[in-house]
């Protein structure tokens, strides 16, 4: 199957970039086309036996539909968005293609997938699963397979919750008044580690983290659980009572002591 042409929309940059790389490495030949470069959707969908859509989340599913009349039912149409559900519809709805969608579970500075968790969703397929699953286990991939709703039910823990945590905390140290710098000299090792974590979700891409959170239809739930939380945290702090305080932490707990 090295004769297999692949399609990459988004391929100019981030994951659709370590992509292409990946697939020039296993020896395919490669089509890139980005916003102002490479072939034009209609051109590579018609060419290409495998289209990958890596494009931002609030684009994805009207890429999706630009591409979708075009594939072929023999063909592939893939995404690599950190959200399922609707890209899937969009697939789907908008192609008579085979569909699997992935969801690679890290960035996309790293130099090899080895060891990496990529998400299989695969919704509708014959005779590309395998070929999929191949490459990635070959290449040292951890595979998942999920239906995309549970997959976003998890990723509104993993990294809507993620995420809503380190905005959070970024915008109460903005509004608390303390100078930054007169704070990295009284911080802990722990202190700088999630530091740096909230540094790169105000500083490297705020747009992905706010569709990441806003766009899933699970994140309603997250919120009010911890808004309730927080809640229920300060009523306890309010009257001082370290045992309720050690209580509540022990009945929240969803590890064994």
């Amino acid at each position: 199957m090295k004769d297999i042409e692949i399609g990459i929309i988004g391929g100019t940059r981030g994951m659709g970039r370590l992509f292409a790389g990946f697939f020039r490495k296993e020896g395919y030949t490669i089509f890139v086309s980005g916003r102002k470069t490479g072939l034009d959707i209609p051109t590579i969908a018609k060419r290409c036996q495998v289209v990958i859509v890596s494009v931002p989340i609030s684009t994805t599913c009207e890429v999706i539909e630009q591409v979708g009349p075009y594939m072929k039912k023999e063909s592939l149409l893939m995404d690599l968005t950190s959200l399922k559900a609707e890209p899937v519809k969009s697939m789907l709805k908008s192609s008579v293609s085979e569909v699997i969608s992935l969801h690679p579970l890290f960035g996309p500075v790293v130099e090899s997938i080895a060891g990496y968790t990529i998400v299989l969703c695969p919704v509708r397929t014959e005779k590309w699963l395998d070929w999929v699953k191949d490459i990635l286990v070959k290449y040292g991939a951890n595979i998942i397979e999920t239906t995309p709703e549970r997959h976003d039910e998890l990723m509104g823990l993993v990294q809507g919750l993620n995420h809503l945590n380190s905005i959070t905390m970024g915008m109460v140290l903005r509004g608390s008044g303390v100078d930054l710098t007169e704070l990295r000299r009284f911080a802990t090792p722990m202190f700088n580690t999630k530091l740096a974590l909230v540094e790169k979700v105000f500083t490297k891409n705020p747009r992905l983290y706010a569709e990441i959170i806003s766009l899933n239809s699970n994140i309603n739930r997250v919120i009010e659980l911890y808004a309730k939380t927080l809640s229920d945290l300060k009523n306890v702090i309010n009257k001082r009572d370290i045992e309720a305080f050690m209580e509540l932490i022990r009945e929240s707990s969803v590890w064994e002591s």
